[in-house]
């Protein structure tokens, strides 16, 4: 794959992914929205949706990874790093064009925010907070999350004939599932940097009225826990596998 390949399909995927795993959350939490309140098991299944279009779409490009801690965790277990620059960026460009066509298909939600008496703020529906702010207990469970994501993620690499088939890509899109209902409960699994960084700024620069904090004072967490919990997984792939 050359570079160029690679950084257009994760710029394709990422959107998409974001597209439809923000649009899920705006569907599900802002006012006038004809899903307003379809409740959590919605989101998680959006997000997982989300991931299956996003990957199926970049997979002939770039392999689909969409993710800057499963990018880390390949090359962790490959010890190829010369394309990790290229996926990384084609990652964050495409988390923030994803963000932005999200706005603008909510764009008339987002508008009637002027009109509310008591303003709804925004950030949820581009990037995750914490239900109990706990910089320690958030940072542990994102890397938590993303170690349930990329271990497995490496390890259906050794069952031959998923990732041929394409089989492989359905199966983690069931995985972000699992992981967004049994562990997305305290912080809103991140799970991803470029996920949750692409779309907070994004929500800073975007005209949304009354919109709220992009509460930059978080946003480590959502980018340092998966990125260590990325790096475990590699790690411990190496040694166990």
């Amino acid at each position: 794959m050359s570079n160029g390949d690679i950084f257009l399909g994760e710029i394709i995927g990422t959107a998409i992914l974001i597209l439809f795993g923000a649009g899920v959350v705006a569907a599900v939490v802002l006012n006038y929205s004809k899903a307003k309140d379809a409740g959590w098991i919605v989101i998680a299944f959006g997000w997982g949706f989300g991931v299956m279009a996003g990957a199926y779409t970049a997979a002939p490009l770039s392999g689909g990874q969409l993710n800057p801690a499963v990018t880390l965790g390949i090359a962790i277990d490959t010890g190829v790093w010369d394309k990790v620059p290229v996926y990384i960026a084609g990652q964050m460009v495409g988390a923030i064009l994803g963000a932005v066509l999200c706005w603008l298909v909510y764009y008339a939600q987002f508008r009637a925010n002027a009109d509310e008496d008591i303003a709804q703020p925004t950030l949820g529906v581009f990037s995750t907070s914490p239900a109990i702010r706990n910089p320690v207990a958030n940072l542990i469970t994102e890397i938590i999350a993303t170690m349930a994501l990329v271990l497995p993620i490496l390890a259906f690499g050794l069952t031959k004939g998923l990732g041929v088939s394409g089989t492989a890509i359905l199966i983690v899109s069931f995985l972000v599932v699992g992981i967004g209902l049994s562990l997305g409960g305290p912080t809103g699994y991140a799970i991803n940097p470029a996920r949750d960084l692409g779309p907070r700024i994004v929500h800073a620069l975007l005209p949304i009225p009354n919109k709220g904090t992009s509460d930059w004072g978080y946003a480590w967490i959502p980018v340092v826990g998966p990125l260590i919990g990325a790096a475990l997984s590699g790690l411990i792939f190496n040694a166990a596998f």
